[in-house]
């Protein structure tokens, strides 16, 4: 019995200071319901301020708060909008090239220096 205690005592030393270094070392940015320095004296609470910090204080994977997180090509609506742009633009560069072209074959002489529209 003595020996559960001693290893529920570690646990218990271990999550309390994980908990005091997390919410000190977490961005400002990302803390929920109170202010970062409100949540570090909550902390030190024993066991009850770390597990109030993990449910309440600190933001969840993917909420507003976070980073987003890279999304597949095919995903990303940013990525998918510019092949469509560049599609456009590479369209009108084929259009432009065409144009100078047709341009180049209606010209006259291409020896005279000079404009050949003046």
């Amino acid at each position: 019995m003595v020996r559960l205690y001693v290893v529920l005592g570690v646990v218990a030393v271990a999550f309390y200071v994980f908990s005091i270094v997390d919410c000190a070392l977490y961005d400002s940015a990302r803390v929920r319901v109170l202010p970062k320095t409100a949540w570090v004296f909550i902390v030190l609470i024993p066991l009850v301020g770390g597990g109030l910090w993990f449910i309440f204080g600190r933001s969840r994977r993917g909420s507003a708060g976070a980073p987003a997180r890279a999304a597949a090509p095919d995903d990303d609506p940013e990525f998918l909008g510019r092949i469509g742009r560049d599609q456009e633009l590479e369209a009108r560069i084929r259009r432009l090239e065409r144009e100078l072209s047709d341009l180049d074959d209606k010209g006259g002489d291409s020896d005279k220096p000079g404009r050949s529209d003046a």
